[in-house]
């Protein structure tokens, strides 16, 4: 099934110039970029972003980290985008993740794992609405 998900390519990996080997591997994986940009959140765009995890302890870091810096978000598509990504981008931990995969090559730390990816099909619509309109988005 075609279906679509959000990849953000996150502060850590901009500053080390990954981003055109994270979405080469991305097409190299059977995905299509339908939609790019470079932006830099502010962090109040960032908590709103992640806001699903605003009890956590790590909330602040990650949303001090997340904008940071510039990040690309992307909406890729393919059949099942989502688990496809998520198997592209391996473990959160890049310690833990596959060799060859986007965290293990191009992440340093569980907060600093070089990428996001969506975790479900419901979660993706959403996300990919927080950073693009229709209009930026390429229909097949």
């Amino acid at each position: 099934m075609t279906q679509r998900t959000l990849s953000i390519v996150k502060p850590d990996a901009v500053a080390a110039n990954a981003v055109g080997a994270i979405l080469g591997l991305c097409e190299e994986g059977g995905l299509r970029v339908m939609a790019t940009k470079m932006i830099h959140m502010s962090k109040a765009e960032a908590e709103g972003f992640y806001a699903v995890h605003s009890d956590k302890p790590f909330f602040g870091s990650l949303t001090d980290f997340m904008s940071e810096g510039p990040v690309v978000v992307s909406v890729l598509e393919g059949d099942n985008a989502v688990e496809r990504y998520r198997g592209l981008l391996g473990a959160t931990n890049p310690a833990d993740a596959p060799e060859g995969s986007v965290r293990q090559l191009f992440g340093t730390s569980i907060e600093r794992n070089a990428a996001h990816g969506s975790d479900a099909p419901e979660t993706a619509v959403a996300e990919i609405s927080y950073f693009f309109n229709a209009l930026e988005i390429v229909r097949r």
